[in-house]
């Protein structure tokens, strides 16, 4: 074992619950050192250029490490039976073993986290050996956080595309609705159109780059049952910090059963959402059409609305008063404001004459077909 250190800035206080071993000066763990702390460390010094394995044991009462000055640490161990807890950021630039315990960071101060530094890894991870609050990561490969609560694991895979920045995550086995931690709830009745239902069992607080993809993980305990039957019904959604609303993040990828799996969002700014979830898509039946057009630029009734079409995907077709087609397109957008797109139409892309059309539109997964009307003035 290789340990030096500068002896006259080092004392064990007795000025707390229980004695510490506090840094006053510069600490430095050289190649294949093992140090055990039994104790709380606080750390006023320099104590970041460490190589070696850093222990944290203890039995009988939890742990901690605070200060002033963040300590960085090459190889970390943690076997604390009542938890080792952070009141300042702890840095690791190989490896954490999480043995027995969880390490616990203040959720109501996102800014301090477990880091891992680089490529660093963890291993023994489990329900109740995780980090219960926040962790972060800057290295450039795909990284499982090992984030968990109130005894259950739920990893959050992401790859930090940005080099340079540092993701983060912590997970909150809480419903939306009443966040423990959170200045504003997440109201599950908030749903932009295409979202039916958003879970209110747990969710996730990340941030990152722009552009990221997440990979949500889910087992038993999530429910992901009573959301949805099929899974590719299941996505992503994120609680729009601007529009106070849970938005569709997407399903570009999902794996598993209802008991057990992942999924995949598409590409998002995480600086525009400030949780994220499970959510589920509209059912068929949830769909509304809207029978008047105004196209007239004022903002109300300009285009013909079908809510939550953009859920499926459809097959429009508009006929007029004779039976004529004068509007046909796959996988509609809520953008048609009346202007004719099809052949043997006189006013081929110019406006529909003012009156009544009727329209039938196709959802091509279930291979259902509904037909109504729709009034068309300007």
């Amino acid at each position: 074992m290789k340990l030096f250190f500068c002896i006259c800035l080092i004392v064990i206080s007795n000025c707390y619950a229980q004695p510490a071993f506090q840094n006053y000066g510069n600490v430095q763990m050289h190649e294949d050192a093992q140090v055990g702390f039994h104790i709380d460390l606080i750390n006023d010094g320099t104590f970041n250029e460490n190589l070696g394995i850093a222990g944290f044991y203890n039995e009988d009462y939890s742990l901690s490490i605070s200060g002033t000055q963040v300590p960085r640490f090459y190889d970390m161990e943690v076997d604390v039976v009542n938890h080792l807890y952070l009141d300042i950021n702890t840095e690791v630039t190989n490896s954490v073993s999480y043995i027995v315990g969880d390490v616990i960071t203040p959720r109501e101060d996102p800014s301090i986290s477990i880091d891992y530094l680089e490529n660093s890894f963890y291993i023994l991870e489990d329900d109740e050996r995780n980090t219960d609050g926040y962790a972060s990561y800057s290295g450039d490969l795909s990284f499982s956080f090992p984030i968990g609560d109130n005894d259950k694991l739920r990893p959050l895979i992401t790859t930090n595309n940005s080099p340079g920045t540092i993701v983060k995550a912590a997970y909150f086995d809480e419903n939306p609705n009443f966040p423990s931690t959170f200045i504003e709830s997440f109201s599950t009745e908030q749903l932009e159109t295409i979202i039916g239902e958003v879970s209110i069992i747990e969710f996730w607080d990340f941030n990152g780059p722009d552009n990221s993809v997440v990979t949500l993980t889910w087992n038993s305990e999530s429910e992901i049952d009573r959301l949805v039957t099929d899974l590719s019904k299941l996505r992503v959604v994120g609680w729009h910090i601007a529009d106070k609303q849970w938005k569709d993040l997407g399903n570009s990828d999902v794996t598993g059963n209802l008991s057990e799996g992942t999924i995949n969002s598409f590409l998002f700014n995480p600086s525009d959402y400030e949780v994220i979830t499970f959510g589920a898509l509209i059912s068929e039946d949830d769909i509304n059409v809207a029978n008047l057009v105004s196209s007239n630029d004022d903002g109300i009734n300009d285009v013909f609305f079908i809510e939550g079409i953009e859920a499926f995907e459809n097959e429009l077709i508009i006929f007029n008063r004779w039976g004529s087609v004068v509007y046909k397109v796959d996988n509609y957008k809520n953008d048609w404001g009346g202007i004719a797109n099809v052949k043997n139409v006189i006013k081929r892309n110019k406006k529909v004459p003012v009156g009544t059309y009727y329209y039938v539109l196709k959802l091509k997964e279930s291979n259902k077909s509904q037909a109504g009307w729709l009034y068309i003035i300007y």
